[in-house]
């Protein structure tokens, strides 16, 4: 994952400061070196490295420690607070106007447009209500228009019938009528790009800037290009006058470079992150939530806004109620499961609590745990309607016939029925002394805690 490198290496040169009674030039000064020397190796702008570095050195040894608020935990707001104004101060929202909004999106090929511009589409259409409409104006590369139509149809987009051919200017401006006759509000442009920047490109894309004002033009930039990002960016908003990136394939193990350099040389805002290949994977970029995720402080903000796309708030209310019942079984927890799985997973929930990156480290040494939960969900699968609401009718041969065809051991199944056991007890007990809260925004409430024997 983007950062984690440069987040080990900061969190360490932290630790240091550990037992110290003040911060002193002396003792924040291996600290400064280390997090330069990170900042340098995952390719940030040199600049940026030293922009950065003299903000929170100036800081630190001007900083009061505050009481109850140790050395270490001082600079480390520091170091957040220098973050998070290096990767820009604060979240730029996407402009969209009431009438037909035009989002060029730009960029070298291979950066990820076309997914991308599938990407926005869904995003606009779930959190700002719009119809959204696409147009492929890559005349050069007809798998191009293919995969942005195919995106199209597969998520309910209208997409503009382009053809290989057809002059890109030509394209465009009958898409604009096209779109208003379809009542489009947002109309999404794909546009071509090139292996490198070249002034044919740079002059196509100048020439589509003028047939429409568009309230957006979007530089789609690979995060895994470091400093080269940054030229590219350079060069397209001398040209375009860009409003704003979307950094793709952040879920790669891209060093960070380009997204902590990008803002302060170019100035223009980072507006979203693209973090994997499905059309939901797009996450609006915050630079205090990935400061926080950085010094592994968490995010638990996303991971809200995540949980509250993907999880049926009344079903996890229903699974609460049956909960403080008694009455959850094996087919409720299995509905949990698959609540969790459209979260990404446990693994991928930790990233966003805090400190726990440190845990995440230890446990690559030990089952993973979604491995465990996919052996969880495929003995209870294996069980018929009957045996998940009642588990008490698990005799012996009812096991030997789950483990079987569920590719586990009997001794599974039996530790799967004990920790349900003891888990639906403890759980109970605490929703009755009212320590579970309402339910809702806790759907996964019902398997967690000390002793559980769940993985949460």
């Amino acid at each position: 994952m983007i950062f984690e490198g440069l987040s080990d290496k900061i969190l360490n040169s932290v630790k240091k400061l550990k037992g110290q009674n003040k911060i002193s030039e002396s003792n924040i000064e291996d600290a400064i070196k280390e997090i330069r020397l990170s900042l340098l190796e995952a390719d940030v702008h040199f600049k940026v490295v030293k922009n950065f570095i003299d903000r929170v050195k100036a800081k630190a040894l001007g900083a009061e420690v505050l009481t109850n608020v140790n050395p270490g935990q001082m600079f480390t707001k520091i170091v957040h607070d220098e973050l998070v104004q290096t990767l820009g101060g604060e979240k730029v929202d996407l402009n969209v106007r009431e009438k037909l909004s035009v989002i060029m999106m730009v960029g070298l090929q291979g950066a990820g447009k076309t997914t991308s511009t599938a990407k926005l589409g869904l995003y606009i259409r779930q959190k700002l209500g719009k119809k959204v409409g696409f147009v492929p104006v890559d005349v050069y590369r007809p798998a191009a228009i293919d995969q942005l139509q195919t995106l199209a149809k597969q998520n309910n987009f209208p997409c503009y019938p382009s053809k290989v051919g057809d002059k890109p200017v030509d394209i465009l401006t009958n898409a604009i009528k096209w779109a208003q006759g379809e009542l489009i509000e947002v109309l999404l442009v794909d546009t071509a790009g090139r292996l490198q920047i070249d002034e044919e490109l740079m002059n196509e894309l100048a020439d589509l800037r003028k047939v429409v004002t568009p309230t957006e033009i979007l530089l789609v930039a690979d995060a895994m290009l470091g400093q080269q990002s940054v030229n590219v960016a350079e060069t397209f908003h001398q040209k375009l006058n860009l409003t704003g990136l979307v950094l793709t394939k952040v879920d790669g193990d891209a060093r960070g470079g380009a997204a902590l350099s990008i803002r302060e040389v170019t100035g223009i805002p980072i507006k979203f992150l693209g973090l994997g290949e499905k059309v939901s994977a797009l996450e609006v970029f915050h630079p205090d939530r990935l400061a926080g995720r950085i010094l592994d402080m968490g995010d638990v903000l996303s991971l809200v806004e995540k949980a509250q796309d993907v999880i049926d708030a009344k079903e996890a209310e229903r699974s609460a109620k049956r909960m403080m019942n008694n009455e959850f079984t094996l087919e409720d927890f299995l509905a949990q499961i698959h609540q969790l799985k459209k979260l990404g997973g446990f693994e991928s929930m930790l990233k966003f609590l805090p400190g726990m990156g440190e845990i995440s480290k230890q446990m690559k040494n030990m089952t993973p745990p979604d491995n465990e939960i996919k052996k969880i969900e495929a003995i209870i699968s294996s069980m018929t309607i009957q045996e998940r609401n009642d588990h008490r009718v698990l005799n012996g041969s009812r096991r030997q016939r789950i483990a079987s065809g569920s590719g586990t051991q009997v001794s599974d199944v039996n530790k799967l029925v004990k920790q349900f056991e003891e888990a639906k007890k403890m759980m109970s007990g605490m929703m009755k002394m009212g320590l579970g809260g309402k339910g809702k925004g806790n759907p996964f409430g019902g398997f967690g805690g000390k002793g559980s024997g769940f993985p949460f």
